[in-house]
């Protein structure tokens, strides 16, 4: 499906993490997710932020070395505004 279907494959997840989320990221949740990007797309919206950024903030730390997770969702709306952090 194109630029998420590529992006999406490049996606990298840092070890520690990907071994406890792997099971998520294949769920049938996520895969919903990320028909729903694919359509988004289709219909010439923009993604944000890029496939290449989306756990960075989880990249930057392995899982041991974390102490605190703060979740949020702040609303990104045009380019350079959003960077996986």
């Amino acid at each position: 499906m194109g630029q998420i279907d590529s992006e999406l494959s490049e996606i990298e997840l840092e070890t520690s993490w990907r071994t406890r989320l792997q099971e998520d990221i294949d769920s049938e949740y996520m895969t919903k997710l990320r028909n729903f990007l694919h359509e988004q797309q289709a219909l010439g919206k923009k993604i944000y932020p890029a496939a290449g950024e989306i756990f960075a903030a989880l990249n930057t730390t392995p899982f041991d070395a974390v102490k605190v997770v703060i979740l949020g969702q702040d609303p990104y709306h045009g380019p350079g505004q959003a960077h996986g952090l």
